[in-house]
């Protein structure tokens, strides 16, 4: 039998209300995709690639956020 404490695992710092805010907006972005998804079957074929297409010139996008978050 030992007589040393177990260690504690490290408590996660607490975030900042700016950094909550933006995960709240990333809900946001979350819940409108899930709206366009729901709806897009209802669209016709054409009006279904104008939305691909003005999402993928859509800037900034999710990829630029995740490499500008990324950044050490």
């Amino acid at each position: 039998m030992s007589n040393t404490i177990p260690e504690v695992p490290p408590r996660a710092t607490p975030l900042s209300g700016e950094a909550i805010r933006l995960m709240n907006y990333v809900d946001d972005v979350s819940t409108t995709l899930r709206r366009v998804l729901a709806l897009a079957p209802t669209l016709t074929v054409e009006e279904r690639q104008r939305l691909s297409d003005y999402l993928k010139n859509s800037s900034p996008n999710a990829d630029s956020v995740l490499a500008a978050l990324s950044v050490k």
